[in-house]
């Protein structure tokens, strides 16, 4: 019988520690969902053509406004630009793979699958990359539709006081925390934190504001970097 590779299922559960992040954000995408009239078949096919948290909440909210279809679309390419740095970053690693594998990694590329797959890679030169990343983004891909499911089932019946919108940031801080090895990693962070968080980037349009403060980031980390801020 055909077994399951261990490097999958390592990726499945380097994903697992994320999910407790991800569960609740996606019951948000699906309560918001109905909350703006789509149906429960809408809101899985909708997250299953999507599979992007951030945008999403964004298209839903701009549906509801009535926002013509390509502020929608555009608002969500903008918001994603960000896993072009990721994958310029990861790759690398996938270049011998098939087309047809190449498409599937570009599907499941999300920020925790980006982010456990390049901790790995980075320590541990033998493992089937492309399979662990797969146990990762597929893992990740399941809880979401899953969780999307069940917050459009609930609809608005799920308290606010149980304070799901935090759901987000946690799983953002959880990837940070452990990539913060170094000066040049730190500034990075820091300086991209400050840029985001102020008023810097308070009016810029079309949410770009996400954007502007990742490029300031890795400046701040490279010219931490040139003048020898690796210790």
């Amino acid at each position: 019988m055909p077994t399951v590779s261990s490097d999958l299922l390592d990726g499945v559960r380097a994903a697992g520690p994320l999910q407790l992040g991800i569960a609740p954000f996606g019951l948000v995408a699906g309560v918001a969902a109905v909350e703006q009239g789509l149906s429960v078949a809408h809101a899985l096919g909708f997250s299953s053509l999507v599979f992007a948290g951030a945008s999403q909440l964004a298209m839903i909210e701009l549906l509801g406004a009535d926002a013509p279809l390509a502020i929608v679309v555009g608002t969500a390419v903008v918001i994603n630009l960000r896993t072009m740095m990721y994958s310029a970053s990861i790759a690398p690693y996938f270049r011998d793979l098939t087309a047809r594998a190449k498409a599937l990694a570009s599907y499941l590329l999300t920020d925790q699958a980006y982010a456990v797959s390049i901790a790995r890679y980075g320590r541990d030169g033998e493992t089937d990359r492309f399979a662990y990343y797969v146990g990762a983004g597929a893992s990740l891909w399941l809880v979401w539709q899953v969780t999307t499911v069940a917050g459009a089932l609930l609809g608005s019946g799920l308290p606010p006081e149980w304070g799901f919108d935090f759901a987000a940031p946690l799983v953002f801080l959880a990837l940070l925390v452990p990539t913060l090895k170094d000066r040049a990693s730190g500034a990075s962070c820091l300086v991209g934190g400050l840029v985001a968080t102020g008023v810097v980037v308070a009016g810029v349009p079309f949410h770009l504001d996400i954007i502007v403060a990742a490029v300031v980031g890795v400046l701040g980390g490279l010219g931490v970097e040139s003048l020898g801020g690796d210790a």
